[in-house]
């Protein structure tokens, strides 16, 4: 039997923003199951869907029981189902592992600062319902050839150690820059692979918003992944590397949203953290100085669009304020 104690300040915030989270993907696949005509995919997204919706009644009780008024979120009045589909040829699966994606992330993060048993289990069972969809959806693109695999290498014969403080600067004498290495190419393969997914999620959010000053801002994002993915791509071909041609779905001529303007903007606020956490662990783990300097200047810019989307949803009044600290 679990023993519940009080729930803590950290405990509140990480559950407070895991409905908001939650509540946000449940209208996503509401919608993307109203309009998807492959069986496999709905029955995945549906199966999804069973399973998170649950957990937020129990976050729901969670909050409740310790005297907690639980957050809005995101209601049926934030889809809307009867809408035309928005995007095609597998970008609802695209998005979902996408989203699996960042809430891996989140929970190892909302696991650490959580101490009471109960809430403890939640994200683990959180977790395994996140680890378990995040392969299926993997899966499902590999086998439609909607997602394609990383480049290959040849695999080293021995082991070798950086001596040369001239391996971070990134060229010598000449200019020529070093190969990039295989972690180096890994985190750029993944900004790739994020970025057109994003380009095309903020493509079709900027086609059907109503509001002049959230379509530009949908606009200004998408340009903004059009940038970060020249950039990389310049590096990948300065190293003879073909880069990913992934698909990234295709945006339909609709105009009607399929969602509020409240959850479009939310959902890339939480694109916009991601992206930012993503910059922050590749320069932890490139080397090589030009490409620091890149990733530099993309969360520079990242951050900026990220915080301009908060202010916008302010201006709106969008955005949730988290519960104070009252001691």
């Amino acid at each position: 039997m679990l023993v519940k104690s009080k729930m803590n300040a950290a405990e509140l915030g990480a559950l407070w923003t895991t409905y908001h989270k939650k509540t946000m993907i449940l209208r996503i696949l509401e919608h993307f199951i109203s309009k998807s005509e492959d069986q496999k995919a709905k029955d995945l997204m549906s199966g999804l869907w069973e399973k998170l919706h649950p957990k937020v009644i129990e976050i729901t009780k969670m909050l409740e029981n310790d005297g907690a008024v639980p957050p809005i979120g995101f209601s049926k009045e934030d889809v809307t189902l009867d809408a035309p589909k928005l995007y095609e040829n597998g970008f609802d699966i695209m998005f979902c592992r996408i989203l699996k994606e960042i809430s891996m992330g989140m929970y190892v993060l909302h696991m650490t600062i959580s101490y009471r048993e109960d809430i403890v289990m939640l994200y683990k069972q959180l977790t395994d319902i996140t680890q378990s969809y995040y392969n299926q959806f993997t899966q499902y693109l590999l086998e439609k050839d909607l997602l394609p695999r990383p480049n290959y290498t040849n695999m080293p014969k021995s082991v070798e150690y950086i001596t040369d403080k001239a391996y971070m600067k990134g060229t010598n004498l000449f200019g020529h820059k070093r190969s990039i290495n295989t972690v180096e190419f890994g985190l750029l393969y993944h900004s790739i692979e994020a970025n057109i997914s994003g380009m095309q999620l903020l493509r079709g959010f900027a086609q059907c918003a109503k509001d002049e000053e959230v379509k530009k801002y949908f606009t200004k994002g998408q340009e903004l992944s059009k940038e970060i993915l020249k950039e990389t791509t310049e590096i990948l071909l300065q190293n003879n590397i073909q880069p990913p041609s992934t698909p990234g779905g295709t945006v339909t001529n609709s105009t009607n949203a399929p969602f509020s303007e409240k959850l479009m903007m939310y959902c890339t606020y939480l694109l916009g953290g991601f992206s930012l956490g993503a910059q922050g662990f590749n320069s932890a783990f490139v080397l090589r100085n030009d490409m620091i300097a890149k990733t530099g200047v993309f969360a520079k810019d990242v951050f900026e669009y990220t915080m301009e989307g908060a202010k916008l949803m302010m201006s709106k009044g969008w955005l949730e304020e988290p519960p104070e600290m009252d001691l």
